[in-house]
């Protein structure tokens, strides 16, 4: 250990240090700072149609985190380039693609400022599509990773660990997810208020389904897989402590929250109480990739608790139930299914063993080898 940042000795397999539980959880929480500035940066480009300058508040949390970030992820680093390492063997497992994203954001933030300089502030649906943003999104996920992937390599973590002991991993995943939603936010599901999920899948019987509804039902699809596949990745490495989907639940329905000024706040609800139904679900099943039929059950039944508390809350607030059944009960089940399919692409039917080769038959002619020529 080298004081503070508990970093470990130079793993022998590897030939690479390996960080400890002090530099993954540190690395979440400075990575949480520049997320949150990403964040309010989203917001301010959605709701301050005055918005015309790059020196902003909201900027200034952004870069700021990402300057705290970078400074403990060299820190990290140091101990092992002044122990005369170089290269990636003075880099910690898992923090490598960190490294080469710190310098990426750099250029992708300098590239920020001059498109905003020629084009101007983007608005509402350009944020998400501005090439500038997309290379600073990429370069985070890089960074917001990393303790998934020190994790995901770590020889001494046990199949099942304590909450506590996979945490930077879990916290990891959950606002690595919540980046990715927020880039994806005019397919999420989770924004809308209670009222408006019961009356967008109101219609007139036997007429096509108003735009509005293919949209939200093709956001309800996409949100489902969102929240899924991040649980059955961590399922396939390790056993799944109890709180692991309710801390990915929180982040996911917080983001969603805030995108929509908590006018939707019972839905927000809604999905952390389902995290917490699909937790319990983790615990009773116990899904890992050597228990493939609990995997994919697990993988099948969570979206489907899910999805069904959506519209169940949502009817519950709004005081009925959507006008066409089909969708609110057979909504939940298409969820199902798509949990099903990322479970058996992660997890896949074990292949069987090819048959020997059948040995080809003498024929009458052939001589007997005489092993004694050998």
């Amino acid at each position: 250990m080298v004081g503070l940042l508990e970093l470990r000795d130079v793993d022998p397999d590897v030939g690479r240090p390996r960080s400890g539980f002090v530099v993954d959880l540190m690395t979440t929480v400075f990575g949480v700072w520049f997320t949150a500035g990403l964040f309010l940066d989203a917001w301010a480009h959605n709701n301050v149609p005055e918005l015309e300058s790059f020196l902003t508040p909201w900027h200034a949390v952004f870069y700021s985190g990402f300057v705290a970030t970078a400074g403990w992820i060299l820190r990290a680093v140091w101990p092992h380039v002044r122990a005369g390492r170089r290269g990636l063997a003075a880099v910690p497992v898992g923090y490598g693609l960190a490294v080469l994203a710190l310098p990426l954001f750099a250029v992708a933030g300098a590239v920020d400022y001059l498109w905003h300089t020629v084009f101007g502030i983007e608005q509402n649906l350009t944020i998400l599509f501005s090439p500038t943003h997309l290379m600073l999104i990429a370069a985070m996920l890089l960074i917001l990773t990393s303790p998934l992937r020190a994790a995901w390599a770590d020889p001494d973590l046990p199949r099942a660990p304590s909450l506590r002991r996979l945490l930077p991993a879990v916290l990891s995943t959950a606002f690595s997810t919540t980046l990715v939603l927020l880039f994806l936010q005019y397919g999420n599901a989770l924004t809308a208020p209670a009222r408006t999920i019961v009356g967008t899948f109101s219609f007139p019987a036997h007429q096509p389904a108003p735009v509005e509804t293919r949209w939200r039902t093709a956001g309800l699809v996409l949100t489902a897989v969102l929240l899924v596949t991040p649980l059955l990745l961590l399922a396939r490495r390790w056993r799944l402590p109890f709180g692991t989907a309710s801390i990915l639940h929180l982040a996911v329905a917080a983001l969603s929250g805030a995108i929509a000024q908590f006018a939707n706040l019972t839905t927000v609800l809604g999905v952390v109480a389902a995290g917490v139904a699909v937790d319990l679900l983790a615990v009773r099943l116990a899904p890992t990739a050597a228990r493939r039929r609990a995997y994919w059950t697990f993988a099948g039944l969570a979206p489907l608790v899910t999805w069904s508390l959506y519209f169940g809350v949502a009817a519950a607030v709004a005081g009925r139930l959507p006008t066409v059944p089909e969708i609110w009960t057979g909504a939940p089940v298409v969820t199902a299914l798509l949990g099903l399919l990322v479970a058996a692409i992660l997890v896949p039917p074990a292949i069987p063993p090819a048959a020997p080769a059948p040995t080809p038959a003498r024929g009458p002619t052939e001589p007997v080898p005489d092993d004694r020529a050998r």
